[in-house]
């Protein structure tokens, strides 16, 4: 495929990286920022532009990786004559924001991207949906070059993975975050608790949650529950994350 890629941050690079190693041509990077095009475009060895009226339009895809506040704007003003499908890659994102071109879709992975950090595509199943049955194939096709776990969801089903991911990801690290403060200040290292993150990490590979939860609340140990409060006390928004998360744990048992 020839792929134009509107965006150059963390999806972007990542996306174009991947696209290149599978044989795919980078025809082309837009970014508002010049300078960012440039950058992107000079690691892919293709041309860029910051004017979306020079965006070409023969290319095969166009791969819209910008954040979710920016999708709606740039689909907005993109030019309307390109018959190269039009996606995105964003999970909390609705298909129909592309509804004014022809052809459409999304290629969503629920992984957190990082320029600084290498990503296996192939691990990750992409959630793919075209605005028709030719598209959807299309793109689940192309999808499962990267990886043969990706799946065809529509958008509903899309936003379901992304809180869960969110819930999965970005929740569980706040608590990480939590735990960090709490021993640093007690002059302990955070280095004593990460074999346990890794131990339960490792359980819910193969495991539904709830089968492999431990701690007080699941054994009703209330005792060592108000303990862990009373040691918080100075803390009311963690005593009440504790408690609420605790409940939650209990009304499952």
């Amino acid at each position: 495929m020839n792929i134009a890629i509107l965006g150059s941050g963390n999806a972007a690079t990542h996306f174009g990286q991947a696209f290149q190693a599978l044989g795919h041509r980078i025809v082309q990077i837009y970014s508002k920022t010049k300078a960012n095009a440039d950058a992107l475009a000079f690691a892919l060895h293709c041309p860029s532009t910051d004017q979306l009226s020079q965006l070409q339009r023969d290319a095969d895809l166009y791969l819209i990786a910008v954040s979710d506040q920016a999708i709606p704007a740039l689909a907005e003003t993109m030019p309307q004559d390109i018959n190269g499908i039009v996606v995105h890659c964003s999970g909390a994102t609705d298909l129909n924001i592309l509804e004014r071109f022809k052809n459409a879709g999304v290629i969503y992975p629920p992984q957190s991207l990082s320029k600084n950090k290498t990503i296996d595509f192939s691990v990750i199943p992409f959630c793919v949906e075209g605005n028709n049955e030719g598209n959807t194939e299309i793109l689940l096709q192309l999808a499962r070059t990267f990886s043969t776990r990706s799946i065809y969801c529509n958008s509903k089903q899309r936003l379901a993975i992304h809180l869960s991911s969110v819930m999965v990801n970005n929740f569980s690290n706040i608590l990480y975050q939590f735990a960090y403060e709490l021993l640093e200040e007690h002059n302990i290292s955070f280095d004593l608790v990460r074999p346990i993150i890794l131990e339960t990490a490792e359980k819910v590979q193969n495991h539904v949650p709830i089968t492999v939860q431990t701690g007080p609340a699941i054994r009703g140990d209330e005792v060592t529950q108000q303990k862990h409060l009373k040691f918080i006390s100075n803390k009311p928004d963690l005593q009440q994350i504790y408690q609420l998360l605790s409940q939650q744990i209990t009304k499952r048992k």
